[in-house]
Parts: structure tokens; sequence; C-alpha cells
């Protein structure tokens, strides 16, 4: 990912903005900030120290500065689950997956994708053979 690693506000606002993008930092502390005690201060603070590390992006409009996030969702997600595993996890899928099997609340319709994800890396292992 090549990214610096997020603090925990800063990944609670990430996702914020990523799912009301494009955003401005008086929509986000009023949406956001607000319920939970935050400055608009603070959180301009963090929208553009994660714009700094390259996770949003930030754009003119209508007098005030929309942010948005530099890749979609999912693509985000993805780096960030690879960015835990690498720092977190010392690259190690292990305890991910003891988690899932002990403690993790697992839905029917997570079951189901686990599976075919299972499918998938069987098939591309298989094929690499």
């Amino acid at each position: 990912m090549n990214k610096p690693a997020l603090g925990d506000q800063e990944l609670a606002l990430l996702r914020f903005v990523t799912d009301h993008a494009p955003i401005t930092v008086g929509e986000a502390a009023a949406r956001y900030g607000q319920p939970l005690g935050l400055a608009r201060t603070t959180i301009l603070t963090v929208m553009e120290r994660l714009r700094q590390k390259g996770y949003l992006t930030r754009t003119k409009g209508e007098g005030a500065f929309r942010y948005a996030p530099c890749q979609p969702k999912s693509e985000l997600l993805r780096a960030l689950v690879g960015d835990f595993t690498r720092r977190v996890l010392d690259g190690s899928l292990q305890p991910f997956m003891a988690y899932l099997a002990e403690d993790a609340q697992v839905t029917d319709d997570d079951l189901q994708a686990l599976r075919a994800l299972v499918q998938r890396l069987a098939e591309k292992q298989d094929g690499g053979q």
C-alpha cells in the first residue's frame, strides 16, 4: 500500500468521507464530527492529514473544497486489509482465519462469500501447478 498507517480517528473519518463523498469540511463536521463532539477544526485537520497521506483528494467547488477518496471503497478496504495483514499479522492469514472460525459473527451471506473465495483460491492454486 505504501501509504502511511492510519490512526483510529483517521480511519473512521476516512470511512465516513468515502461513504459521503464528495463532501466539504463543513458537511463532515456537521454530520460526522458534531455527533461525536469533534470541532470543525479537528475535522479539517484530520481531513487535511488524510489528503497529505494520499487517501483523499481535494477540489475547489462553489466556495469550498470538496474531499473525496483517492480510490473506490472496495480498493481502499482491500489495501487497508493488506496493510493490516503485513503490519499486524506479519503477513500471515492464520490469526485472521482463527478469528473467523472462533470469534466472528459470520452471516449466511458471509459464509457463502467465503466458500466462493476458497473455491477461487483453490482454482488459482490448481491452475498454477
